[in-house]
């Protein structure tokens, strides 16, 4: 079931958001004072892919 969710999720819009904060975490990390900022916003990129779980 989590396969499936996950497989919806990414289909209806996931993709399209973690690609969003995977940007964002990019341009982030121009700055030195940004690169936690950045780093927070990848890990947010990768909970967005894959919200029910692997």
């Amino acid at each position: 079931m989590k396969t499936l969710g996950n497989i919806i999720w990414i289909i209806f819009g996931g993709l399209h958001i973690a690609l969003e904060y995977f940007i964002a975490g990019l341009i982030l990390m121009i700055t030195i004072i940004g690169i936690p900022f950045g780093l927070q916003s990848m890990k947010l990129g990768m909970l967005t892919i894959w919200p029910f779980g692997t």
